[in-house]
């Protein structure tokens, strides 16, 4: 990738994401709010405020469906897409070693990306109707526990880590004896 395609690519994400992201707060600050202003959830975040506000917030909700859709469904189809095509490449390898590294690496990525986007596309694009308080521990899992996961995940692919890990799994077995 040229550092140009990779600038662009850049400014793109970080444009599209903040005009989303102001579209979002300005409506929502917008909205007439009459009930008790308390929230009940970790943080202020578009579902858990969508039922304070005191009138039909379905166009509201319809602007989310489709936020949502087209900046966590399209990019997600398209790493989808795009791991089709390298699975497909893989297949054709002739080096078992290579077929293997490439599996170990897409799968430690997969793994990552599976974590972090299902989340997302539950908690922002099934209908208010469903919500339930459970919803709650999903925002721990794509705030606290993926981001905390990602770098466990990635070493775990590093030799030298393994190696410490298994040392260190050893020592705390060897105490219980």
């Amino acid at each position: 990738m040229s550092k140009m395609t990779c600038v662009k690519m850049t400014l793109g994400s970080w444009t599209l994401g903040s005009i989303n992201s102001l579209a979002h707060t300005v409506y929502a600050l917008h909205l007439p709010y009459s009930r008790s202003r308390a929230i009940n959830h970790f943080f202020c975040d578009v579902p858990a405020m969508l039922p304070l506000a005191c009138v039909d917030t379905w166009v509201y909700e319809y602007m989310v469906f489709v936020s949502t859709s087209l900046f966590l469904l399209v990019p997600f189809l398209g790493i989808t897409a795009s791991y089709g095509w390298v699975l497909f490449a893989v297949f054709h390898m002739r080096s078992k070693e290579g077929r293997r590294r490439t599996f170990t690496t897409c799968s430690t990525h997969l793994t990552v990306v599976t974590f972090y986007y299902t989340p997302f596309v539950y908690t922002y694009l099934h209908l208010r109707s469903l919500r339930s308080p459970e919803d709650k521990i999903l925002v721990v899992f794509y705030t606290i526990l993926t981001p905390m996961l990602n770098p466990i995940i990635y070493s775990l692919r590093n030799k030298e880590v393994l190696g410490a890990m298994r040392r260190v799994c050893g020592m705390f077995s060897s105490r219980k004896t």
